[in-house]
């Protein structure tokens, strides 16, 4: 799979080169590219915004030096490729979207600042890639920065040779295996810390009940942290 980012903030992507993100670069998995969106502008102060048209407060990016990167990052693209926009408008980013998004040849972050980014931009994008817009929950960040970094670590992570033993990845929060509740408290050794223990149960040997009880725990802790999740 290949990553590529656009972004007034290039830094921000520097902690990509760490932990199994960083070792699915070293082992050719991941290609990444981040590019500076100023290098699409051609005024000396390399300007990227501008004020809202109809008024109001804050500014806007302005449409000309994204148009201008998209055309030359995906200018002629014929790999299954998505253009992922952090937005708090967007749509939810669940773990159905990290799976979907995983199937893909190359996913380009479009991260915007200020009060977001023309919206003509994702409409000419449309005719050049699928867009997707996506929020990462009902709260404003300052930019898409962090957004596409939490993003490319709940895609990556389910590339097949990223994780270590596969079989991590089949008991998660939201996995089907789980019934896409939320994860069952996990313990490991010592058997007794401070006063606190291990639930018998999993120090028993006997697996199915073991796994009846991580379901019902996971049940339990769903319906009173996430009610929404079980329908």
């Amino acid at each position: 799979m290949r990553l590529d980012y656009i972004t007034i903030f290039p830094p921000y992507f520097e902690p990509l080169g760490l932990s199994l993100v960083g070792k699915a670069i070293a082992s050719g998995v991941l290609q990444v590219a981040v590019h500076d969106l100023r290098d699409w502008t051609h005024d000396i102060h390399r300007t990227v915004d501008d004020t809202p048209v109809g008024g109001g407060a804050g500014m806007v990016m302005k449409p000309e030096p994204w148009g201008e990167a998209l055309d030359e990052i995906l200018g002629g693209e014929q790999q299954k490729t998505c253009l992922v926009i952090p937005s708090p408008s967007g749509l939810p980013f669940t773990q159905q979207q990290a799976e979907d998004l995983a199937t893909y040849d190359r996913l380009v972050f479009a991260c915007g600042r200020y009060e977001g980014i023309d919206a003509r931009v994702a409409a000419y994008a449309r005719t050049l890639v699928e867009v997707r817009e996506l929020s990462l929950g009902d709260y404003v960040l300052n930019g898409g920065e962090v957004a596409a970094l939490a993003m490319t670590e709940a895609v990556v992570r389910l590339l097949p040779g990223v994780i270590g033993n596969p079989e991590s990845l089949a008991e998660e929060s939201y996995s089907a295996s789980l019934e896409h509740l939320l994860e069952y408290p996990v313990y490991t050794k010592p058997a007794s810390w401070r006063g606190l223990d291990v639930p018998e149960i999993l120090l028993s040997g006997h697996h199915a009940k073991i796994a009846q009880w991580r379901l019902d725990q996971a049940e339990q802790l769903t319906r009173q942290r996430r009610p929404d999740l079980l329908g």
